[in-house]
């Protein structure tokens, strides 16, 4: 195993995610978050409290979406589906989907189709944790990006949150 992010390393990465969202999307003037659940809404999560730090936090329309029913490979094996929670429209705003991992792009296209479902968003943007180059299967890319890393398709990305691990770390195997 080896370590790809430590646990100062999250914190400094959340904190530039954080800081490079609010760059582009000025105090997130018709800007939503989305984190994807259930692991991107750690990282998700805690970029809002970054960005509560920065800004007034009735300026931060916050949802988490379960894109359960919408991946391609659900008849594989039984899932069982997360809250959704997107309490406002999503018509006509800007979204930055919220992810841990980017790996083949699928989740990523599952939230898109999920996405629809609340209204057509204006522009809809992506922010990973970790960017597994070169296994894309889709067309897809982030906008922001915590660490990019070259990895094997026999190779697992595990990232532990305090929450759910007892600590923060990204470990490659």
């Amino acid at each position: 195993m080896k370590s790809i992010l430590t646990k100062n390393q999250i914190k400094l990465t959340v904190k530039r995610l954080a800081h490079q969202i609010l760059e582009n999307h000025l105090n997130l003037e018709n800007t939503v978050l989305i984190g994807i659940q259930p692991r991107g809404i750690f990282l998700s999560d805690r970029i809002v409290d970054e960005l509560k730090n920065l800004i007034p936090s009735d300026k931060i329309l916050y949802g988490r979406l379960d894109i359960t029913f919408y991946r391609d490979d659900i008849r594989e094996e039984l899932k069982l589906a997360n809250a959704t929670k997107i309490p406002f429209s999503t018509a006509g705003k800007n979204i930055v989907i919220i992810d841990d991992v980017l790996w083949t792009g699928r989740t990523i296209r599952s939230a898109l189709d999920a996405l629809i479902d609340f209204g057509r968003p204006q522009k809809v943007e992506l922010c990973v944790l970790i960017d597994r180059r070169f296994s894309r299967e889709l067309p897809i890319q982030a906008d922001y990006v915590g660490r990019a890393i070259d990895t094997f398709p026999s190779q697992k990305v595990y990232v532990r949150w305090q929450e759910n691990h007892g600590g923060d770390e990204v470990i490659l195997e």
